[in-house]
């Protein structure tokens, strides 16, 4: 099977005019790092860092056992709706918590592929996975020391597509069992590829994105998206193999695709930006803050109604932990 992704991934690159470099370890060091690629805001796939990590569904069905997990609810419709009509996208999907083994036995028989179910930046701090020696001290290795998130593992079928979008911070994709295809655009291409508008919140808070793209850049359609054509011109395509890394600088517009018929599963963690002018000079991270402002109104009238519901502690709670969940996709 590993042969058949490098392989895979020899295609992708023989095809593709603009392709992600990849740099080993042993000729890296933290101040290149920093200076080739964080400073510059240049993506990269680094190997040879996550050695000996192998985490298939029974090894995490051994750590995890019966944890609770909260897993998205996708459905393989909506891949086929017009964006344009989605009231919903990424973590703003219907979810629901569900021990690990409960899903682990719907990746077994299919269940989970069939309908799409995926376990989606969750948080793996208070669990057994957290200190798990493979995945210790790659931040400093790379020069990346200020993290703003926990590490959050990503579990689903093959198949699964994360849809386009950006982060407004850096971001690092640790591959750990299976293999994803991602596309990548840069930020100079955001209004190629027609983001939600900012406004969007003020209507859906949270369950809508304004950092996500309205396009489908896999199904082009340029009689809507005229201006997709040009953004295609930037595209960015890589295979992330088992063992791999994937650096994703702020602003990056990303879209990743689990491969095979088997489980995937993924690591990633978020760092704060530097340069701090990285931030200061891109409209992409700005609009990304404004739309959150824009979102707070739809979520102090949401508290207001779940205060004089029958249900007020329930509905609160659920509020509460869409908003202030550790792993939501916002700013920090």
């Amino acid at each position: 099977m590993n042969e058949y992704y490098t392989e895979l991934t020899k295609d992708v690159q023989s095809r593709t005019v603009n392709f992600i470099e990849r740099v080993d370890i042993s000729s890296l060091t933290p101040e290149t790092f920093v200076e080739q690629y964080q400073k510059t805001g240049n993506p990269v796939v680094i190997t040879g860092l996550l050695k000996e990590c192998n985490w298939n569904l029974d090894y995490l069905c051994e750590k995890l056992g019966t944890q609770e997990f909260l897993l998205r609810l996708y459905g393989h419709e909506r891949y086929k709706q017009d964006k344009r009509q989605w009231t919903n996208i990424g973590s703003g999907v219907e979810a629901q918590n569900m021990p690990f083994t409960k899903y682990a036995q719907m990746l077994r028989n299919h269940q989970a592929h069939e309908n799409d179910i995926y376990l989606a930046k969750c948080s793996i701090q208070n669990t057994t996975l957290a200190n798990t020696d493979c995945l210790k001290n790659i931040g400093e290795q790379l020069g990346l020391n200020k993290p703003v998130s926990d590490l959050n593992i990503w579990v689903g079928p093959g198949g699964h597509i994360e849809c386009l979008h950006y982060d407004a911070v850096d971001g690092t994709l640790m591959q750990l069992y299976g293999a994803k295809k991602v596309v990548l655009f840069p930020p100079s291409q955001t209004y190629n590829l027609y983001p939600f508008p900012v406004y969007i919140h003020l209507r859906y808070g949270f369950k809508l994105r304004s950092w996500f793209s309205q396009v489908y850049p896999e199904r082009p359609d340029f009689n809507a998206f005229p201006k997709l054509k040009q953004a295609l011109q930037y595209k960015w395509e890589l295979i992330l193999n088992q063992g791999e890394i994937l650096y994703i600088p702020a602003g990056w517009w990303h879209e990743v695709t689990a491969l095979g018929d088997d489980m995937v599963c993924s690591v990633n963690r978020f760092w704060s930006v530097f340069p701090i002018s990285r931030i200061m000079f891109s409209w992409s991270i700005w609009r990304t803050y404004l739309g959150t402002l824009c979102a707070f109104p739809y979520i102090l009238l949401s508290l207001a109604i779940a205060l004089f519901s029958r249900e007020r502690k329930q509905k609160i709670t659920k509020i509460l932990q869409f908003v202030c969940q550790p792993h939501v996709d916002l700013p920090t």
